[in-house]
Protein backbone atom coordinates (compact mmCIF):
# COMPACT_ATOMS: atom_id res chain seq x y z
CA UNK A 1 0.00 0.00 0.00
CA UNK A 2 1.58 3.31 -1.26
CA UNK A 3 1.91 5.90 1.73
CA UNK A 4 0.01 9.44 1.04
CA UNK A 5 3.12 11.20 2.25
CA UNK A 6 6.22 12.09 0.47
CA UNK A 7 8.49 10.84 2.67
CA UNK A 8 11.62 11.59 1.00
CA UNK A 9 10.68 15.59 1.73
CA UNK A 10 11.67 14.63 5.24
CA UNK A 11 15.25 14.11 6.62
CA UNK A 12 15.56 10.29 7.41
CA UNK A 13 16.22 10.52 11.50
CA UNK A 14 13.27 12.84 11.43
CA UNK A 15 10.66 10.65 9.72
CA UNK A 16 9.74 8.32 13.16
CA UNK A 17 8.92 11.62 14.93
CA UNK A 18 6.59 12.91 12.14
CA UNK A 19 5.18 9.79 11.82
CA UNK A 20 4.55 9.38 15.30
CA UNK A 21 2.95 12.99 15.64
CA UNK A 22 0.52 12.57 12.70
CA UNK A 23 -0.34 9.15 13.47
CA UNK A 24 -0.52 9.00 17.10
CA UNK A 25 -0.62 12.56 18.11
CA UNK A 26 2.53 12.57 20.58
CA UNK A 27 4.92 15.45 20.54
CA UNK A 28 7.93 15.55 18.55
CA UNK A 29 11.09 17.30 19.44
CA UNK A 30 11.67 21.08 19.80
CA UNK A 31 12.73 21.56 16.00
CA UNK A 32 10.03 19.94 14.50
CA UNK A 33 6.97 21.65 17.06
CA UNK A 34 8.53 24.69 16.01
CA UNK A 35 8.18 23.60 12.25
CA UNK A 36 4.42 22.78 13.05
CA UNK A 37 3.67 25.41 15.07
CA UNK A 38 5.03 27.46 12.00
CA UNK A 39 8.11 29.48 14.13
CA UNK A 40 10.35 29.13 11.51
CA UNK A 41 12.69 31.73 13.48
CA UNK A 42 13.13 28.90 16.17
CA UNK A 43 13.04 26.19 13.93
CA UNK A 44 16.22 27.73 12.11
CA UNK A 45 17.57 28.18 15.54
CA UNK A 46 17.00 24.36 16.57
CA UNK A 47 17.80 22.60 12.97
CA UNK A 48 20.84 20.60 13.22
CA UNK A 49 22.79 20.91 9.99
CA UNK A 50 20.69 18.55 8.07
CA UNK A 51 17.73 20.07 8.56
CA UNK A 52 19.02 23.81 8.13
CA UNK A 53 19.67 22.71 4.98
CA UNK A 54 16.57 20.84 4.40
CA UNK A 55 14.00 23.08 5.98
CA UNK A 56 12.31 24.45 2.87
CA UNK A 57 11.92 20.65 2.02
CA UNK A 58 10.35 20.28 4.94
CA UNK A 59 7.51 23.06 5.05
CA UNK A 60 6.70 21.58 1.85
CA UNK A 61 6.25 18.61 3.29
CA UNK A 62 3.72 20.38 5.53
CA UNK A 63 2.05 22.15 3.32
CA UNK A 64 1.60 20.00 0.69
CA UNK A 65 0.39 16.38 2.98
CA UNK A 66 -0.57 17.07 6.46
CA UNK A 67 -4.12 18.13 6.88
CA UNK A 68 -4.11 22.26 8.16
CA UNK A 69 -5.63 20.90 11.36
CA UNK A 70 -2.77 19.40 12.21
CA UNK A 71 -0.23 22.41 11.97
CA UNK A 72 -0.07 26.17 11.24
CA UNK A 73 0.14 27.53 15.00
CA UNK A 74 0.64 26.31 18.54
CA UNK A 75 -3.12 25.67 19.13
CA UNK A 76 -3.45 23.55 15.64
CA UNK A 77 -0.77 21.56 17.09
CA UNK A 78 -2.41 21.53 20.76
CA UNK A 79 -6.12 20.46 19.30
CA UNK A 80 -4.10 18.00 17.23
CA UNK A 81 -2.72 16.47 20.10
CA UNK A 82 -6.06 16.33 22.05
CA UNK A 83 -7.68 14.91 19.06
CA UNK A 84 -5.61 11.51 19.83
CA UNK A 85 -5.80 12.13 23.72
CA UNK A 86 -10.01 12.27 23.62
CA UNK A 87 -9.90 8.88 21.31
CA UNK A 88 -8.09 7.41 23.83
CA UNK A 89 -9.96 7.83 26.43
Amino acid sequence: MASKYNWDLIPEHMRSGVKLYLEKGIAPGRFMTAVICNDLKNAFGQADKINRERLFDIVTFFYNYVPGNAWGSPEKMKGWIATFTRTAL
